[in-house]
């Protein structure tokens, strides 16, 4: 984490938790795991990238992945998203897929999300990292303590906002973060995720980008232009 630095409007949510043992360790694993030659993703630099887009203070919802994609130049610290000319990735495909058949709305033909981000939509996953082909190769080695303080701020903040739930890891995280349920000043939208293996299970057709937007405009926060 020493390489990483942290935005300033998420500093005061973070250093306590970066001050741990726990964190400390994470650190140190991911050095000598570079060190010894592996691959990790996204690259040095870029692992924080969703928090230096969405400012605590400016965020409207909360979008929660597993852990970055791993494989060459996709990962860039955005859940869901790739950089520009990059394939886009299949859940993409399908959360492309219900936002159409949800506001009508034509997507881009790229898979880069940071013009979400920059409006407001934390696109935030629970590893931050990833080894090269490897899915899940960083679960549970730390970062899960960073990234549960992150949606815990939200959650804590009066200012209401919008948790969209894909799939039961994104849903069982949520689950873990006090304030967040029915009758909060939150709004909780949980669906099956949007891969190819789950998404004809409810994700298509759960509306989740019109929901977003009717609660946000309803309690004086402004609409996401997805």
């Amino acid at each position: 984490m020493a390489s990483e630095a942290i935005p300033e409007s998420w500093r005061s949510v973070l250093e306590p938790v970066l001050a741990t043992p726990d964190a400390r360790r994470l650190g140190g694993w991911l050095r000598a795991e570079e060190d010894a030659g592996k691959t990790i993703y996204p690259p040095r630099g870029s692992r924080l990238h969703a928090l230096e887009l969405t400012p605590l203070d400016a965020v409207k919802v909360v979008i929660l992945g597993q852990d970055p994609y791993h494989g060459p130049g996709q990962a860039h610290g955005l859940c869901f998203s790739v950089p520009q000319g990059e394939r886009i990735p299949p859940s993409l495909v399908n959360i492309y897929k219900e936002l159409r058949a949800d506001l009508d709305a034509i997507p881009p033909d790229h898979g880069n999300l940071e013009r979400w981000a920059r409006q407001g939509v934390l696109l935030l996953n629970n590893s931050l990292t990833v080894e090269a082909h490897k899915a899940g190769s960083h679960a549970g080695k730390g970062w899960e303590a960073i990234t549960d303080a992150c949606v815990a701020a939200v959650a804590a903040r009066d200012t209401p906002s919008v948790f969209i739930l894909w799939g039961s890891h994104a849903q069982g995280k949520a689950a873990r973060i006090a304030g967040l349920g029915a009758g909060t000043r939150h709004l909780v939208l949980r669906s099956p995720h949007p891969s190819p293996l789950s998404a004809h299970r409810g994700f298509f057709g759960s509306r989740p980008f019109s929901q977003a937007n009717a609660f946000l405009e309803a309690n004086g926060r402004g609409a996401i232009d997805w």
